[in-house]
């Protein structure tokens, strides 16, 4: 029998991964720790392998499963920013992810992201807490029909978003390295980052975090913004320069951002910090400010995506060990 281990897996994935392994009729063993060298040895005997990593990825471990007989390494993510992918191709491993788990969940969260920060709803919060209820000048919003909407990077998730934002009525421009003329019935598209954010209201982030991409959005983007927009990244964290996007709210050219990847996440996200201290003071403002909604990249989280993402990380590791490929390889 096929066997296959897991670390990583967080007790709301175990239902999933026993009914997996039943249907299939293939052993899998799970933790809920990440893969390190201190417990690697327990992938020996093993014919494949799941992991959620999240931060870096010790590169002596790439050796280490080789040595094992180890062929794969099945992310249950999108993201695969955290492995080297060349040190892995050189060790004979193929790494694979779960690229379309739940697509419309993360761009459900943008969407609605937004329209917290233009229907006011920090403010009106406040005010409702402080027992204000008047009616003022600083709580009119614009019609959202009204608003026009960068989308960067218009693939599985970019695409529904831009469907989400047009059936509001608003104008939805868009910019993606690759020509996607079947959305051209609702998304126009821009030649340049900079001509798609130029004069949007809402900019909304759905680009994988690579090389390319990082820190995208620095400080001469954010200076191509006019000023009072609203900002999402629901991509990957590495993709926003942090500073910049602080000096952006500071400066108004930024109203109101959404967050839910920060560059340096990994040290606390998915994790319990209620009895300890956060040390990092850029998160700690982003947290703070009532003109950030910050939340630990969980855009994804529902039902659906759980499911398809253990699934998802089997399944592509069954895929390697029976045909030596996988359709969802990244190296």
């Amino acid at each position: 029998m096929v066997r296959i281990k897991m670390f990583d897996v967080a007790p709301y994935e175990i239902d999933a991964i026993k009914n997996w392994s039943a249907e299939h009729q293939v052993e899998v063993d799970y933790e809920s720790n990440p893969l390190t060298m201190d417990n690697i040895e327990q992938v020996k005997g093993y014919d494949g392998l799941s992991l959620s990593h999240n931060g870096p990825f010790n590169p002596e471990i790439y050796s280490k499963l080789e040595s094992y007989g180890i062929k794969q390494i099945a992310q249950r993510s999108a993201g695969f920013d955290m492995y080297d992918l060349e040190e892995a191709k050189a060790h004979n491993l193929i790494i694979t992810t779960v690229p379309s788990y739940s697509p419309s969940s993360i761009a459900e969260y943008a969407v609605t992201g937004a329209l917290y920060f233009v229907r006011q709803l920090p403010l009106i919060k406040q005010r409702m807490e402080n027992h204000n209820f008047v009616w003022d000048a600083p709580l009119i919003s614009r019609p959202v029909k009204d608003l026009t909407v960068a989308i960067i990077g218009v693939g599985r998730i970019g695409s529904i978003s831009a469907q989400l934002f047009s059936n509001f009525g608003c104008k939805v421009v868009g910019y993606d390295i690759e020509d996607k003329p079947e959305l051209e019935n609702i998304v126009e598209f821009k030649d340049s980052l900079e001509e798609a954010i130029a004069q949007a209201d809402i900019v909304s982030l759905h680009v994988p975090g690579n090389k390319e991409t990082y820190h995208m959005f620095n400080q001469a983007a954010f200076n191509q913004l006019k000023d009072g927009v609203i900002f999402v990244n629901c991509a990957r964290g590495m993709v926003v320069e942090t500073q910049a996007l602080l000096d952006a709210l500071n400066s108004g050219k930024v109203a109101g951002a959404v967050i839910d990847t920060y560059e340096n996440e990994a040290q606390y996200f998915r994790r319990d910090f209620s009895n300890k201290e956060v040390q990092d003071e850029t998160l700690l403002e982003l947290i703070e400010r009532n003109d950030v909604l910050a939340s630990p990249h969980i855009a994804f989280f529902t039902h659906e995506a759980v499911k398809n993402l253990a699934e998802g990380g089997l399944n592509s590791t069954m895929e390697v060990l029976e045909t030596g490929d996988a359709q969802t390889r990244v190296n």
